[in-house]
């Protein structure tokens, strides 16, 4: 079956948070322990999230999870054409030229441009327009996410060819109960593998930063240092804390994406992977059940969906009724084949 081309399912123009899936080709262990080879890579699961955090910093597009797992990388995005629409010309093209340096240092940072380079990307009107719309594009993030990466190990193994298998798979999340569903699916993923067994424990996930993140921040010899999750956008929305805020230095904004905190966020994380770890659905502790309750969750289905997250939803996750509209939008009809997911989100 043809894919849905993309300009079909991503909406530049307006916020929007997306699941995004990018496999090494052949699915090899190409981030991982080789299993034919023997060889280690796990080295480049760095690479991939020191990527992310500079790209963070640069794009009006945020992180709101991730996990870099042996053989593919889950990352949940958020665009944000709203923000990028009031930075200046001057803002764009130091960003452009940070993505795209004419001049680097020895380490292969971005030199910094003098007042003539970034006059030239200042010049002409039409460019820097197409290039603002670019720095709140999906596609451009993960195009600076992925084409580096691939260049680097195609470099250290001395060959060249496909690291990545296509084009990465996008699948937009529509509502809160979705998106927390596949927050945690993705934080998980290394407890479901087998390679981590708790949270805390699964490196290269966006779980596991915010726990470290809370680690340090409650050490007051290191509580004046810079939290190392700063780049990753905040969990509680906080309509008060983003406008009273100066602006991040390491992300778009300071806007969160679900309505419970990070330690409700952390204590569900932690409850669904001992259950999924175990193989039992188990039942919600009565102090989470108002979690479920505000977001309209089924609790007894809340399990199987975040174990199932990408079979239950292919090309979108939401109620039924933001499934409804995303199809009719897209002049679309797949809600057949998804029943469980919807009696999840039925409430």
């Amino acid at each position: 079956m043809a894919r849905t081309p993309r300009r079909e399912v991503i909406d530049e123009s307006t916020v929007g948070v997306f699941h995004c899936v990018n496999r090494c080709v052949r699915r090899a262990f190409l981030c991982g322990q080789d299993p034919v080879s023997g060889q280690d890579f796990d080295h480049r699961r760095a690479w991939i999230q020191r990527r992310m955090e500079f790209l963070a910093g640069e794009f009006g597009v945020e992180v709101l999870g991730f996990a870099v797992m042996s053989n593919h990388l889950h990352v949940i995005l958020r665009t944000r054409p709203d923000v990028v629409a009031e930075w200046s010309d001057n803002d764009i093209a130091l960003r452009w030229w940070n993505l795209f340096p004419l001049r680097r240092e020895q380490d292969g940072s971005p030199a910094e441009p003098t007042e003539a380079e970034l006059g030239m990307l200042l010049c002409d009107s039409k460019v820097l327009a197409e290039r603002r719309q670019r720095l709140s594009s999906l596609s451009w993030f993960m195009r600076c996410l992925a084409e580096p990466i691939a260049r680097r190990a195609n470099k250290e193994d001395e060959c060249t060819g496909r690291f990545w298998e296509g084009r990465y798979k996008c699948q937009p999340l529509l509502d809160e109960a979705a998106l927390l569903a596949c927050s945690v699916y993705v934080d998980l993923n290394p407890v479901r593998a087998g390679i981590a067994a708790t949270p805390e424990t699964s490196r290269h996930t966006s779980g596991y930063e915010r726990i470290e993140a809370r680690k340090a921040t409650s050490d007051t010899a290191r509580h004046s240092k810079r939290s190392t999750d700063d780049w990753l956008s905040p969990i509680e929305l906080d309509e008060q804390s983003e406008r009273s805020t100066a602006p991040p230095a390491r992300r778009a904004s300071h806007r969160g994406y679900l309505s419970l905190d990070l330690t409700a966020y952390l204590k569900l994380l932690d409850w669904t992977g001992r259950q999924i770890r175990r193989g039992k659905r188990g039942s919600i502790p009565s102090d989470l059940a108002p979690i479920m309750e505000r977001l309209q969750i089924s609790s007894d289905l809340w399990v199987d969906t975040v174990q199932n997250f990408r079979k239950l939803f292919h090309r979108a996750a939401g109620s039924p009724a933001t499934l409804a509209a995303e199809a009719a939008r897209q002049g679309k009809r797949w809600l057949a084949g998804m029943q469980t997911a919807r009696e999840c989100f039925a409430g």
